[in-house]
């Protein structure tokens, strides 16, 4: 069997939506550990009580419980609309797989199980969602529904996302950043998923339209995915390598070890400068280690899904 036979075979993960429910009950379960306490798994009936707010709808007994102030929520109350926005072009997709697990996930696959996850909290708290996938093309937008048929759609369309052959795809983040600024005509939550690899004038390209979002009034997250041991660690043997760059080919041969130190200082400094932008723009810089689970990508729902309501 030829490469290309193996690549049009990537079949994604098994079960998202399985794998999606499994990743949010773990979160769950853990809430008891972290500033979340007391939100417990009923958290998707509830909001926090903000002074001034009546207290008809107030949970005495969950108060009782845990000392702090709920409203139960209704289904006509719950009105967050969520828009995913995912990177997919060749860096994203590195290294290759042709079937995806928690034990076997690059950039891509971290990306679309973060956005299965935060879907399914959605969805138990009946929420809109939104998604957008794109690389040098706009290769999907949906807008915000909250429907069982629509949820099963965008599953499906995450999972398309993993099986693309991916070769040699550029990344025109602001181009189609704009579009989607355009489209969205409602307030909502924004959250975008890429490995910011871009060239510099395509970077200060990508802070304009984060500002469009902005202007528009949404509230945008930008979750940076990286491979910390292999794109910030630089951590490879020192034997003779080619390293290829999978957007435009271009390729250079070295010993890893040969560069290592300097490489390691210019991506810290890279990755300090985005944070550095990305608070002069009021956008939530939230970096992801694809190696260190989801814990961090839920916690920043629900820690803006509260502002954000």
């Amino acid at each position: 069997m030829d490469i290309e036979k193996q690549i049009n075979q990537i079949t994604g993960f098994k079960n998202l939506e399985l794998l999606a429910t499994q990743v949010v009950e773990g979160f769950i379960s853990g809430m008891h550990k972290s500033p979340f306490h007391g939100f417990s798994a009923e958290f998707a009936e509830h909001k926090i009580y903000n002074n001034g707010e009546s207290t008809k709808h107030i949970d005495w007994k969950l108060f009782a419980k845990t000392d702090k102030l709920y409203t139960k929520r209704y289904e006509e109350e719950t009105n967050l609309r969520c828009h995913l926005i995912i990177d997919n072009s060749s860096s994203m997709h590195y290294p290759k797989h042709k079937e995806y697990s928690l034990e076997k996930i690059n950039k891509i696959a971290f990306s679309v199980l973060a956005s299965a996850a935060i879907m399914n909290l959605l969805k138990r708290q009946r929420d809109a969602v939104g998604l957008s996938v794109y690389s040098d093309t706009y290769e999907f937008y949906t807008n915000e529904k909250g429907s069982e048929r629509h949820h099963q759609m965008l599953l499906n369309q995450l999972n398309l996302a993993l099986s693309k052959n991916k070769s040699q795809t550029t990344t025109k983040t602001y181009t189609h950043l704009h579009l989607i600024a355009e489209k969205l005509k409602r307030r909502s939550l924004v959250f975008l998923f890429t490995d910011m690899f871009q060239s510099d004038t395509e970077e200060e390209k990508l802070f304009e339209v984060l500002q469009h979002l902005k202007y528009n009034k949404h509230e945008v997250v930008l979750f940076h995915t990286y491979d910390a041991k292999k794109e910030l660690e630089f951590d490879f043997s020192n034997r003779p390598k080619r390293f290829v760059d999978v957007e435009t080919g271009e390729h250079v041969n070295l010993y890893a070890d040969n560069i290592k130190e300097n490489y390691e200082a210019a991506v810290k400094a890279y990755f300090t400068e985005l944070e550095l932008k990305c608070g002069q723009y009021r956008i939530k810089y939230v970096p992801a280690d694809i190696n260190k689970g989801f814990q961090k990508i839920l916690t920043t729902y629900l820690v803006e899904r509260q502002k954000f309501g």
